[in-house]
């Protein structure tokens, strides 16, 4: 059995600051944590390495200091740390991310063998949209279990596992073939505590760093802020109008100030005016 855990290095939720021209995140000098969601997915996938065998590997997408969040990892009882970094991912949003992380996935499969299961945090602190996870699924054909609360059964030889999910309005059972795709909830479980001996090895263990060459990424189009849409640029956005908004005069009473305003909207739109004529026209 084998098991991927996808993790994110995030800036320190109390210290971050936006980048003023690209919206995104700016990580130089703020202190950096793993973020919390993806603990509870961790030790999910360490429990049921503990009961059914198999391996942990983690993966994080980010800069070579998000080295230390998969030591972390490590120290908490992973067996396998891949960090996928390159300038090219710079800036990405979650559809760009996506596509990164399947990519990694997939050459994972062919370096360490195929996951069984892929977990990933239910959102990331910095980004709130909890799209990650899902677009990797599509872009894997993995099925998809989202808002996961507690894994009830797992059949590695049947090839099947059985969740409960929160709903709006209560709690669903589900049940789906492997592989499988799985966000889980914050407080489904409690982070167990890596041992010293633990730590100690993970500080000499091998971090695999994988470009995007490495994973097989050629259109290098799909990633970063050329392959984020979501993303606002400079380059895109609108510019100053070059017609100033027309001034109207407040002296007098209210009712000739309103009514000067209605002629000149009339005046300037006059289409409206017709609808406007048109729907007073139309019974109840």
């Amino acid at each position: 059995m084998h098991i991927v855990v996808c993790i994110k290095q995030v800036p320190d939720s109390a210290q971050i600051r936006v980048h003023p021209v690209h919206n995104t995140i700016m990580r130089q000098g703020v202190p950096t944590i793993i973020n919390p969601y993806d603990l509870f997915a961790l030790e999910e996938a360490l429990r049921l390495r503990d009961k059914f065998g198999g391996e942990v590997t983690a993966l994080c997408m980010g800069p070579m200091t998000a080295e230390d969040s998969l030591r972390k990892a490590l120290t908490f009882g992973a067996d396998r740390a891949v960090l996928l970094s390159d300038r090219y991912f710079a800036g990405s949003d979650t559809l760009a991310t996506s596509y990164a992380l399947s990519m990694a996935l997939e050459h994972i499969g062919r370096e360490f063998g195929v996951p069984d299961i892929v977990f990933t945090g239910k959102q990331t602190i910095d980004g709130d949209t909890a799209q990650v996870g899902p677009g990797i699924a599509k872009r894997l054909k993995y099925n998809q279990l989202t808002y996961i609360s507690k894994i009830t059964e797992a059949d590695f030889e049947a090839g099947t596992i059985r969740v409960e999910r929160r709903a709006e309005g209560g709690v669903q059972v589900l049940e789906t073939k492997l592989p499988v795709l799985i966000t889980m909830l914050e407080a489904t479980n409690e982070m167990r505590r890596g041992s010293i001996e633990s730590a100690l090895a993970a500080a000499k263990a091998k971090v695999h760093v994988w470009n995007a060459a490495a994973v097989g990424i050629e259109d290098l189009t799909k990633c970063g802020l050329r392959g984020s849409p979501t993303i606002v640029k400079k380059v895109f956005a609108p510019g100053a109008r070059s017609e100033k908004a027309a001034q109207l005069p407040v002296d007098g009473a209210p009712e000739a100030i309103a009514q000067a305003a209605i002629d000149a909207i009339f005046a300037r739109m006059p289409g409206i005016e017709t609808q406007l004529f048109e729907m007073a026209a139309q019974p109840y």
